[in-house]
C-alpha cells in the first residue's frame, strides 16, 4: 500500500529537487515499520493499522510487504512487491516495484538517528508517508518531522494519521 502508490506520476507546480537524507545503512532500514500519517491514496482506501516490511533479499534488492486492516471488516490486504537501490552514494533513493513493468521512486527524506522513524516521499511531493518503529509517534516528534516537511515543500495540511489498535 505505501510503496505502491510511487507507481503513479503526477505533475505539480516546480519546486526546488527534493533532498533526501544524506546516508541510509539498509540492513538498519529493514524490518517493520508502523504507518503514523500519510497523504491519502485511493490504493490505501479503508486501510487502517498500515505496516511496511522490510527484508534483504540475497540478490542485494529489498523484498517488501505492505499490509493493512480494511474497514469495515478488519479483513487483512496485503501487497508484495520489491525495491532496489538507485544512488548508491546514499541508498536513500529506492525504485519500487510491485508488478512488471510499474515502478516509482521511493526516497527516504528524513530519518531518525536511531532509525526510530523514517519519512518517505516522492520527488513530485504528490505522495507521503511517516513511518515509525512503533505503532504511535510522541506528539513532539511528529510536530519537528512536520516542520521539517513544510521546508521541503510539503503541504503538510494534506497529512493524515493512520488509525492504529485500540
Amino acid at each position: 500500500m505505501m510503496i505502491a502508490g510511487f507507481i503513479l506520476g503526477c505533475t505539480t507546480a516546480p519546486q526546488p529537487p527534493l533532498e533526501t537524507v544524506p546516508m541510509v545503512d539498509l540492513s538498519r532500514y529493514v524490518g517493520r515499520w508502523y504507518e503514523i500519517a500519510s497523504f491519502p491514496t485511493w490504493f490505501q482506501k479503508g486501510c487502517l493499522e498500515s505496516t511496511a516490511g522490510y527484508t534483504l533479499r540475497p540478490d542485494g534488492d529489498i523484498e517488501v510487504l505492505n499490509q493493512c486492516r480494511k474497514a469495515p471488516d478488519g479483513a487483512l490486504d496485503s501487497a508484495r512487491g520489491r525495491a532496489w537501490v538507485t544512488d548508491p552514494a546514499t541508498n536513500a533513493k529506492l525504485k519500487v516495484e510491485f508488478f512488471w513493468p510499474f515502478r516509482g521512486d521511493y526516497w527516504i527524506i528524513d530519518l531518525g538517528r536511531d532509525y526510530d522513524y523514517a519519512v518517505v516521499g516522492h520527488p513530485s511531493r504528490e505522495y507521503l508517508w511517516v513511518l515509525s518503529r512503533t505503532a504511535r509517534m510522541g506528539d513532539e516528534l511528529y510536530a519537528r518531522i512536520l516542520e521539517r516537511l513544510k521546508q521541503k515543500g510539503y503541504d503538510v495540511s494534506r497529512l493524515v494519521k493512520t488509525p492504529q489498535p485500540g
